[in-house]
């Protein structure tokens, strides 16, 4: 056989060896395949991370019962004003509580008039001008707030206006004293629990962010 035959012939077997080790190696592909398509990124993370639409809101949810008409008025006043958080709201409301409540105690109305209505400002005048007809003075120390609740939401998507009952649990020392300086009523280290149902009032949307202070109760 010629020399030159027998060196294609092996030369044929090792390539077929060679074919036979990479089909073993790598596979085989049946029919025709379409390469990998490249996939946009943000179509990638839509896929690693799954939003569920129509969940619960947190925010709401933490504060009164789903579905309950409280939770759909706040829904509807996150819709008129999406910065609004419930969570917000009742940090400033625990806030001007504070503020107001001290503010009559210590028969000075300066600092909150802007935030209370002509009626409860009226209304807290009032009282402090009976005290101040008596001689009596309060000297108060506030505590802190131990509860605020969220009690009732009414809001009017026809006007954007809100208002919210929060219910707020108080403590502070107060005394009262007549002309002499001598003590009345109370004890100076006695710690007292006050409790109040106040109203906030707002027009959501507006570009006023305050609150006011509109109705006062048990």
């Amino acid at each position: 056989m010629d020399s030159q035959l027998i060196q294609l012939l092996i030369l044929a077997g090792i390539a077929i060896f060679l074919i036979l080790k990479l089909r073993s190696v790598l596979g085989t592909r049946d029919g025709f395949e379409q390469p990998p398509a490249q996939q946009d990124p943000a179509q990638q993370s839509r896929q690693n991370f799954e939003v569920i639409d129509g969940g619960f809101d947190n925010d709401i949810t933490d504060y009164v019962e789903e579905n309950s008409d409280e939770a759909k008025a706040l829904t509807k006043m996150k819709a008129a004003e999406p910065s609004f958080t419930v969570s917000d709201f009742l940090q400033g409301a625990k806030g001007a509580y504070e503020m107001i409540l001290m503010a009559y105690e210590n028969g000075d109305l300066t600092e909150v008039r802007d935030f209370i209505s002509p009626e409860v400002y009226e209304a807290f005048a009032t009282g402090i001008e009976a005290r101040k007809s008596q001689g009596l003075t309060i000297e108060a120390n506030f505590i802190g707030v131990r509860e605020t609740t969220l009690k009732s939401v009414n809001f009017d998507p026809s006007t954007n206006e809100a208002e919210v009952d929060v219910r707020f649990v108080g403590e502070l020392t107060s005394v009262v004293r007549d002309n002499a300086g001598e003590i009345v009523e109370g004890d100076e280290t006695e710690v007292k629990r006050q409790r109040d149902t106040w109203t906030f009032f707002r027009k959501m949307g507006s570009e006023n962010p305050n609150w006011y202070l509109s109705a006062t109760g048990d």
